[in-house]
């Protein structure tokens, strides 16, 4: 096994060094490799952590005194977003953060428009898939400051047959995946970004999502991580049963805080990590770090070694007779089990409006939310309820092109909606408005129509 391990992994160095990487993420890919050559799968047992309490951890909703030591610190803050993601799932065929999501304008603009509100520096970490996009994206804008860009790492994906690296000529850049978002402390350190940042006197980084546009640079917050002197900080929130199958925060036994994403669950504890009883507080993916803090621990180490993910997958992901496949990834904000005095603080649910499929964009376009240059996007104050359950019917709802089509009005009103589940070829007419848990059932062979005007309770069927 290691005479393979060191042959294989010199055509993996090889392989990486004509692809112009960096030593750091050669030998960062070879610790990982190792891993997996070994029989490690990255997993996280529950013999070995127990649930967060309460008072383990913060509570935002008294930070406010806090906030004018944030926004003093403003200038030494830069907000970085994760911008590498394609929309494939949606069927989108750029990057997300280009998609419409309010008053015609993108993600990325809402983003930047924010930035320029607040007078916050602001960084994008690209894919090499997304890259050339926002650069194009951001010169039609011409925002008042020009963001850092940087491109995230690629790591080099593993034949599970023998090990070896994976070959696909038809498709080379099928031969790569993007090793997750916990690249991001790597890619600061080899893109020279974290110098730049730490030489124009930015010591404090929020790191968001894209499309999470609940994610803003809350002086409260930064406030509370610099007076504190904090290295590491994960915001939380509470779990619902629409969470069950993201990561959980727990504490190891090691008395460290520790992320446990899904694919680090065996099967038979898969049932026990989705309990949002037992383990209540999942990771938003906003993540504000000490950049000072982090240059010092590339100084001494030279590598940063986050808990593996190790994810199973086909070198084609659209063709399932495509060769089986390894994919090293790691999540950001597993370091929280890494750095001494790291720590988490619960928020509330309004800073995560994640989209991760048509059905949170319907909420994220619908009077849920209002939208002004001026404040951003804000959650409804007249809304029913917390939240709200979308089900669209996936053969229909599922790809963007189709989902616009079935709303060529704009959303319905969902202030009033409790939930809301679609079954069949439904299109929206202008003006309806849905109130409590409504249901629309359509099974005809043609589609079925909601006219104007029509205000829905309880089930609808067509």
């Amino acid at each position: 096994m290691l005479t393979a391990e060191s042959d294989h992994l010199a055509a993996f160095i090889a392989k990486m060094t004509s692809a112009g990487l960096q030593p750091v993420v050669m030998n960062t890919f070879a610790w990982y490799y190792h891993k997996v050559v070994t029989g490690e799968k990255g997993f996280i047992y529950n013999r070995d952590i127990r649930p967060v309490e309460p008072h383990d951890i913060a509570d935002s909703t008294t930070f406010a005194p806090y906030a004018d030591i944030g926004r003093e610190m403003m200038s030494q803050a830069v907000m970085i977003v994760l911008n590498g993601g394609l929309g494939t799932s949606m069927g989108l065929t750029g990057a997300k953060s280009l998609l419409p999501a309010r008053n015609g304008k993108t993600f990325l603009e809402i983003i930047v428009r924010q930035a320029d509100r607040q007078h916050v520096r602001l960084a994008f970490m690209d894919s090499f898939s997304t890259h050339a996009e926002t650069v194009a994206a951001l010169e039609r804008l011409q925002p008042a400051q020009i963001p850092l860009l940087f491109v995230q790492n690629k790591f080099p994906k593993i034949l599970r047959r023998d090990f070896s690296p994976a070959e696909w000529p038809c498709q080379p850049d099928l031969e790569w995946n993007p090793p997750g978002h916990g690249d991001i402390y790597t890619a600061l350190y080899t893109s020279g970004i974290l110098e730049q940042l730490l030489a124009d006197g930015i010591q404090y980084a929020f790191i968001a999502n894209s499309d999470n546009l609940g994610a803003t640079l809350d002086p409260s917050l930064l406030g509370y991580f610099a007076e504190k002197s904090l290295p590491f900080m994960m915001e939380v929130s509470i779990r619902k049963p629409v969470d069950i199958k993201g990561g959980h925060l727990a504490v190891h036994k090691n008395g460290h805080l520790i992320l446990r994403e899904a694919a680090q669950c065996t099967e038979d504890e898969v049932a026990v990590s989705r309990d949002i009883t037992r383990y209540r507080y999942f990771n938003t993916n906003n993540i504000w770090i000490n950049l000072k803090r982090l240059k010092a621990a590339f100084d001494r180490y030279g590598v940063i070694h986050l808990p593996m993910i190790l994810n199973p997958k086909t070198l084609d992901p659209r063709d399932s007779t495509s060769p089986e496949i390894y994919q090293v990834e790691t999540a950001m904000g597993s370091a929280i089990s890494l750095v001494e005095g790291a720590t988490a603080v619960v928020v509330p649910r309004a800073r995560f409006y994640p989209v991760k499929k048509c059905n949170e964009l319907l909420v994220i376009r619908s009077d849920r939310f209002s939208y002004s240059d001026q404040d951003g996007l804000q959650a409804n104050p007249e809304r029913l309820g917390e939240q709200i359950q979308v089900d669209l019917d996936p053969r229909y709802y599922t790809m963007i092109d189709a989902f616009d089509a079935r709303f060529p009005f704009g959303p319905p009103s969902l202030a009033a909606c409790e939930s809301l589940s679609v079954s069949g070829n439904v299109f929206f007419g202008k003006n309806i408005t849905l109130k409590g848990n409504v249901a629309i059932r359509h099974s005809g062979g043609a589609a079925g129509y909601v006219p104007d005007g029509k205000i829905i309770e309880g089930t609808l069927s067509l």
